[in-house]
């Protein structure tokens, strides 16, 4: 805390009396300069404590010395007595008392020397304080960041440090970090802040706060904003200035190592394309704690370029190797496993679509990518967030079926299931299309359905009686789906 006139008037020793403007006396003292000059304004920088004996002045040129003093940005003045004059003239007192310029007397037996250490000492400690400061917040700062905080640690850390609220925008001005979560209402108000800043520095006014704006020093461009109800002093400006550049190097480490893992994914997914299910799962257990368990439902997205690595980004976040994995390939974003995670991130994220496969085993997947992929691309040229392969491939087969001979079909083959349901004894349609949708899986489709494996298969037997038809030959079952699909259209 830098020595102010207060302070230096209450040192006993030096024997100082408060003569004009008592109010000013909280202002800091910069340094001490002693003068004789009656313009000395050309020798100041402003937050001096001018001390003079008054040799060129008296009653009448008191009064514009003062004035110009404090067009100087003096902090205070400190007159001599004893010397050239007796008593510090009245004009003087009365214009600075006017002006609020506080005066100091200095006794006769006051060295001007003596108030020269007295500051020097202040200043010295003041800076060395500072220094301390400085130094234990970088190291606080940067235990922090190579510890388990990570960025978030050293938001948290540097708000602390400062007594105020600090956040970090990504580049698109969104709060990835802040402290305390209070502080994140704080972002809307900088908006027109963030669209003039492009580097550097910017010093604004968010309500009562002073908020400095600071770019980061990374090719993804992001802001540390901080905000402190006073000026940050030079201890607090190299705090925020070790925090810029450990952030710095923090998150581009962090996007580098992104960018690794979502390579060695889309190599993954190479892998399993080109028929290496025992290399590529194997890895994925190594390196992301599991694999999900098969077989897979292979889904596919694709869209614009950013939406995809907002995908990624939020599925970085959120998935884990157990339920879902997922990789790039090509102008797709590919995932397998819990894929109803994926396809709720994409319908937040908008402007993507996606197609999921049948479901396959990991020796299979090539076939699975090549449907998920082509049921993405009629679900972007039909605009529709999500298509089934097995529904694209269904309504692909029936263009070519007569419409009405399609609808006698289905509605033939399935009356003696819907005449069943409707009599309220079971949900053979429903647990019929859901059993073909999972090739016959009989756990992956009562696990959907939500009842017990030998419940739907008591299910499926009263379809084959009911209908007469052998449901395990595949013909019977394409007959079926192909009625369902009828069904489904109509």
């Amino acid at each position: 805390m830098a020595l102010t006139l207060a302070a230096l008037a209450a040192e006993p020793a030096l024997g100082l009396r408060v003569r004009a403007a008592e109010a000013g006396l909280d202002r800091p003292i910069g340094w001490v300069h002693p003068t004789e000059l009656t313009d000395p304004q050309a020798f100041l920088e402003g937050g001096e404590l001018l001390l003079t004996t008054g040799l060129a002045l008296d009653e009448t040129t008191s009064p514009g010395y003062i004035r110009r003093l404090v067009d100087a940005g003096v902090a205070g003045l400190g007159f001599g007595v004893g010397l050239s004059h007796e008593s510090i003239p009245r004009s003087l007192v009365d214009t600075a008392e006017e002006v609020g310029l506080p005066v100091l007397e200095v006794p006769r037996k006051t060295p001007f020397i003596a108030i020269t250490r007295a500051v020097s000492r202040a200043v010295a400690a003041d800076e060395y304080a500072s220094l301390v400061r400085t130094g234990k917040g970088q190291q606080e700062l940067t235990r922090t960041a190579v510890g388990k905080g990570g960025p978030g640690g050293v938001v948290r850390k540097l708000a602390k440090l400062v007594d105020g609220w600090v956040l970090l925008l990504d580049s698109s001005g969104a709060v990835t970090e802040a402290a305390p979560s209070s502080a994140r209402p704080f972002a809307d108000q900088i908006r027109e802040d963030l669209e003039r800043l492009r580097a550097g520095t910017l010093v604004t006014a968010v309500g009562e706060y002073e908020a400095v704006l600071q770019t980061l020093d990374t090719r993804a461009r992001g802001v540390l904003v901080v905000g402190t109800r006073e000026p940050l002093d030079a201890a607090g400006q190299h705090i925020v200035n070790t925090a810029v550049s450990l952030l710095s190097l923090a998150l581009e480490q962090n996007r580098e190592n992104v960018v690794a893992l979502r390579r060695l994914r889309s190599g993954l997914c190479d892998l399993l394309a080109a028929g290496h299910a025992e290399l590529a799962t194997r890895t994925m257990k190594s390196l992301w704690g599991g694999v999900p368990e098969a077989p897979w439902s292979v889904l596919a997205v694709t869209g614009p370029a950013s939406a995809r690595r907002s995908l990624a980004d939020a599925l970085d976040a959120e998935a884990s190797g157990e339920k879902v994995f997922f990789g790039e390939s090509g102008a797709f974003v590919i995932a397998l496993g819990d894929v109803d995670v994926v396809a709720r991130q994409a319908s937040r994220i908008g402007g993507l679509h996606a197609g999921l496969s049948d479901p396959v085993s990991t020796v299979d997947f090539p076939a699975g990518l090549r449907q998920a992929k082509q049921a993405a691309e009629a679900a972007k040229a039909e605009r529709t967030p999500l298509v089934r392969f097995a529904e694209h491939a269904g309504r692909g087969f029936l263009e070519m079926v007569d419409s009405q001979a399609a609808q006698a079909f289905s509605d033939s083959l399935l009356a003696p299931l819907r005449q069943h349901d409707e009599t309220g004894r079971g949900e053979l349609v429903a647990s019929l299309t859901c059993w073909l949708e999972h090739h016959g899986h009989w756990d992956l489709a009562s696990a959907r359905l939500g009842v017990h494996r030998h419940t739907l298969r008591n299910r499926v037997r009263k379809v084959a009686e009911l209908t007469g038809r052998d449901l395990d030959s595949p013909g019977v079952r394409a007959e079926f789906w192909l009625a369902l699909q009828v069904s489904a259209r109509t």
